[in-house]
């Protein structure tokens, strides 16, 4: 995808997601790896109403070198494509059932939502939990690399879920599957549940990675 394309794509995707309630305010942000570097959405940007012009770019190096000033957790987007060579799209948001999802004493860390769905095994796989930090701590981003080579989604406690996607659209897809997946996760939240068992999601893997 070419730059002027990449910014046209974000202002899309950024007004869709706003519109659609699943992030507010100047929350979320979002970025695509282009051939010299990352296109990021602006700090205190809406999501809603952005101007692919004034979309941030940074160097491959990671330098802010035109547009408006970067999201100020740029790392977490940084953190994820060091450790993810196919990641084209990273998106973060504070969509409100996966951030309900990560304020739950008791979940596993290590996988937070359990393999309740199909295309939730399929989408977003393994969801594991970061320990909190303060929104901009620097501190994320090592800890959001520690899980990076394994997963392409992390969900940040008390914060909201970082998905990053072979493009755009299959990152927002991921996104948008683990927040109706929390939603649900919610729902049955305090009732036995039946999730597919280790030979239903081996072999959805396979069918997802073949």
């Amino acid at each position: 995808m070419n730059e002027s394309r990449a910014r046209d794509e974000i202002a899309r995707i950024g007004r869709s997601i706003f519109e659609r309630g699943l992030t507010m305010g100047s929350s979320g942000n979002i970025s695509v790896r282009v051939e010299d570097g990352w296109l990021m959405t602006p700090t205190g940007a809406t999501l809603g109403t952005l101007d692919p012009a004034r979309i941030a770019k940074l160097d491959e190096a990671g330098k802010h070198i035109s547009g408006d000033k970067p999201t100020k957790e740029t790392f977490l987007h940084i953190g994820m494509y060091r450790h993810r060579k196919d990641a084209r799209a990273v998106v973060h948001l504070h969509s409100t059932h996966s951030v309900a999802v990560s304020c739950l004493d008791g979940i596993d860390a290590d996988n937070v939502i359990p393999p309740i769905t199909a295309y939730y095994v399929m989408r977003v796989g393994m969801l594991p939990l970061v320990p909190y930090y303060r929104p901009g701590d620097p501190a994320l981003g090592p800890a959001v690399e520690k899980l990076a080579g394994r997963h392409h989604a992390v969900l940040l406690a008390n914060h909201g879920p970082v998905v990053a996607g072979t493009s755009l659209d299959n990152a927002t897809f991921a996104m948008e599957e683990l927040e109706e997946t929390a939603k649900l996760y919610l729902l049955l939240h305090g009732r036995a549940i039946r999730p597919l068992n280790d030979e239903q999601v081996a072999e959805l893997r396979a069918a997802t990675s073949a």
